[in-house]
């Protein structure tokens, strides 16, 4: 219908429809017929946007660096953000009317250049270089409490930053001075590893010595047990040959004693035979000779007895004129010899 063109918003979009400045309809995905001559119609966007950044700035000693990021934010009211920008869409119901709806970006990122500047001009390079997680951390905490975003309705979701770069001369002279630390650090770890090589050869020795000298020392221990051990061996020898010795002695002594004893009574038997001889021997004298003979012929053999007749004839040999011997006489004395 001419003059009555239809509307239809999708549901990330919130819609304001006025009449005659009044408005009459607001919400979400909002769709209605419009009189195009007494109808405006604000659209706001309430989705998440993302903004990146890239902010070439100057630290406290006067170093450029970039700053590189990225910040999400969204319209979390967006009567209020029509209010305070113009959202309206043209007669065509498509285009903005006013560029204001493409300032909201500029806005945002303008509030985390203000924060991110702030900080790196008060941190010398080296400190900004490493900001990373500190300085999104700062950004968020600062941009809700902006009363500028605020007023406009915006909330901030999420800030990152990418890369902090210094410019091309500074980080070849960080990547040279950092070279020389490196090689620096090489150095040291060589001549660490090569110190602590040393100790630890020392450590070695002085052990191999400890144990050297603990060697030494349990030797010299089996060494001195061992002449302990000889003294005590020969100490006990020495005892052992002494009591021996006492016991030859005593021994002796006693043997001493029994041949003293034995001699005194060898004296006394001989005595008492000496006695007995010569009592015999005086009984002898008192007794005839005949007497004598008799006894002497008592105990004596045949043979003996033949011996002693022919001693007899032999002594009396003038007195006899003939001596007949019989070889019968003699047969049975040598017998008994040869059986002897």
């Amino acid at each position: 219908m001419l003059g009555i063109p239809y509307f239809k918003a999708d549901s990330s979009t919130y819609v304001i429809k006025s009449v005659n400045g009044k408005v009459k309809k607001k919400g979400k995905g909002l769709s209605f017929f419009y009189n195009v001559a007494t109808t405006s119609i604000a659209t706001v966007p309430i989705n998440a946007q993302q903004s990146p950044f890239i902010f070439n700035l100057q630290s406290q000693d006067f170093q450029t660096l970039q700053v590189q990021g990225q910040v999400t934010y969204r319209i979390v009211e967006p009567e209020k953000t029509a209010e305070m920008l113009n959202f309206n869409l043209k007669k065509d119901g498509v285009n903005y009317s006013s560029e204001d709806p493409l300032t909201i970006g500029d806005l945002v990122i303008r509030s985390v250049q203000t924060i991110v500047q702030n900080t790196v001009q008060n941190s010398s390079l080296r400190t900004a270089l490493k900001l990373g997680q500190p300085l999104v951390e700062q950004i968020k905490k600062e941009l809700f409490q902006q009363e500028s975003l605020t007023n406009l309705g915006i909330t901030v979701i999420e800030t990152s930053i990418t890369a902090i770069t210094p410019s091309r001369e500074t980080a070849r002279a960080l990547e040279a001075e950092v070279r020389e630390m490196i090689l620096k650090e090489a150095d040291d770890a060589t001549y660490a590893r090569r110190k602590s090589a040393v100790e630890q050869e020392l450590t070695i020795k002085e052990a191999e010595l400890q144990t050297e000298l603990t060697v030494q020392e349990k030797e010299q221990e089996i060494a001195e047990s061992r002449v302990e051990n000889e003294r005590t061996m020969l100490r006990t020898k020495m005892e052992i040959d002494q009591e021996r010795l006492d016991g030859e002695i005593q021994s002796e002594e006693q043997r001493q004693k029994l041949v003293v004893l034995s001699v005194e009574n060898s004296k006394q038997e001989a005595d008492a035979e000496a006695y007995a001889v010569s009592q015999q021997m005086k009984a002898f004298r008192e007794l005839p000779v005949e007497n004598l003979k008799a006894l002497a012929l008592a105990s004596m053999q045949p043979e003996q007895l033949m011996a002693v007749a022919f001693e007899s004839l032999a002594n009396n040999a003038e007195k006899i004129g003939e001596l007949n011997i019989n070889p019968d006489m003699f047969s049975q004395v040598v017998k008994k010899a040869v059986r002897s």
